[in-house]
């Protein structure tokens, strides 16, 4: 698995000279150019009807057919909530326009052999109708799972079980 690590040429001058500095920053030992290496965001979001949470299939690496929740990457210019709406309209063709921040989670996102690390945000909706739902985009299925029936090892991710466990722990 590669890390960050491996990363040497620099996006300014193009030489192979950038080393580490600190744990997300390196320097440019020829033109002095600095690169932070940030985590990227991600949301979210635990869509409920009475005692049961959607669950999604993932249909593709990393976790290809294990559990989790809607959601995904936000976008260059795109705040949390605006990739909360997208990320749901895209996956599931359901628009949504209220949803309750609940918390963020650190993660590790190994994606291709290369390991990325994410802040991923949580939110959470509670549906007043039980929707028939349709998998789109890169999710496989969907599940409607009963809370007593929730097993966080199902779940590909630590910070999705985190926040699983925490929307478990509040219903």
């Amino acid at each position: 698995m590669a890390s960050i690590d491996t990363v040497r040429f620099c996006p300014q001058c193009g030489k192979s000279s950038l080393t580490r500095s600190s744990n997300k920053q390196f320097t440019c030992s020829e033109c002095d150019f600095t690169y932070f290496h940030n985590p990227a965001a991600a949301v979210m979001v635990a869509l409920s009807y009475e005692d049961e949470l959607l669950v999604a299939i993932r249909g593709r690496n990393p976790g290809l057919g294990l559990w989790d929740l809607p959601g995904g990457f936000v976008d260059p210019n795109e705040s949390l909530e605006q990739a909360v709406i997208r990320e749901i309209q895209e996956e599931l063709n359901l628009t949504l326009t209220d949803f309750t921040y609940q918390g963020s989670f650190s993660n590790t996102y190994c994606y291709k052999n290369i390991e990325y690390k994410t802040c991923d945000t949580f939110f959470s909706h509670q549906l007043l109708d039980k929707p028939t739902l349709i998998a789109q985009d890169d999710v496989a299925d969907l599940l409607w799972v009963k809370k007593q029936d929730i097993k966080l090892e199902n779940f590909a991710f630590p910070s999705t079980q985190r926040a699983v466990e925490l929307w478990l722990n509040n219903h």
